[in-house]
């Protein structure tokens, strides 16, 4: 068995993926620039990323979809175990959303001047006046339902345990004011880790927790990040939880 799905991993899935990725990003960037970005930047790369599950026989489970309105902006945070967090989160996150996301992606072919066209924003932290910028898209962004995704620890976990959170999600969070959901993502690294060479197939869980909502102040940033860091742990497997081996190595 394992060698017909090595086979077919090889021959027949990854040539479909590769084929998919392409039309889905020359659809993407040709209907942002021509027609609705809100529409176009989403849907084709939401059923994409559910081929993409389905062509490597990746069963997704959501939890906690009722905690989020569709016409409420929020900014999701959520952990980064694998490849396939992408795939879960645009396939089956089930609400209109913008990446915040690293600007070395943008020189991904195809797919990077897709995400810049369907007005994805890229995060360059290496001067102020850029980090300023990213704050003013952000804040254009999250209007009408709109939301953003972000990944606080920054890169895929080693171990399929949580990197120590960057504070620049919640420093927005609580610029903007705005909900922070956070979102447990559990399974993606068994399925596809950074090390992997191959996919196996399997179940990955998608949790949505409820809306950690301002207060009369607003946002303490480091508290919110303590709580978003308790609440996407909890719904981790043993295995995955604590702080990644692999980043107190580094």
């Amino acid at each position: 068995m394992k060698f017909l799905y090595f086979i077919y991993h090889w021959l027949i899935a990854v040539p479909l993926f590769i084929v998919a990725t392409a039309i889905t990003a020359i659809t993407t960037s040709i209907g942002s620039i021509l027609f609705s970005v809100d529409f176009w930047g989403y849907w084709p790369p939401h059923f994409w990323a559910k081929f993409s599950c389905w062509v490597f026989f990746i069963h997704v489970r959501v939890k906690g979809s009722e905690n989020i309105d569709k016409k409420t902006s929020y900014i999701f945070v959520a952990n980064h175990q694998g490849a396939f967090d992408i795939f879960t989160i645009y396939g089956f996150l089930g609400h209109n959303f913008k990446w915040l996301m690293k600007k070395s992606l943008e020189k991904i072919f195809l797919v990077g001047a897709a995400c810049r066209n369907a007005h994805h924003i890229f995060v360059d932290d290496t001067k102020i006046a850029a980090i300023k910028e990213t704050i003013t898209k952000a804040e254009d962004t999250l209007k009408d339902g709109m939301s953003l995704v972000i990944f606080p620890e920054g890169s895929r976990s080693w171990d399929g345990k949580m990197i120590p959170f960057k504070r620049g999600a919640f420093m927005l969070a609580a610029e903007f004011n705005r909900p922070v959901v956070p979102v447990t993502i559990d399974g993606s690294f068994q399925r596809f880790s950074r090390f992997a060479t191959q996919v196996k197939p399997g179940i990955i869980t998608l949790t949505i927790h409820k809306p950690i909502l301002p207060g009369p102040k607003g946002f303490n940033t480091k508290q919110l990040m303590q709580q978003c860091r308790e609440d996407i742990e909890s719904s981790l497997r043993e295995e995955n939880k604590g702080v990644s081996e692999g980043q107190r190595v580094k």
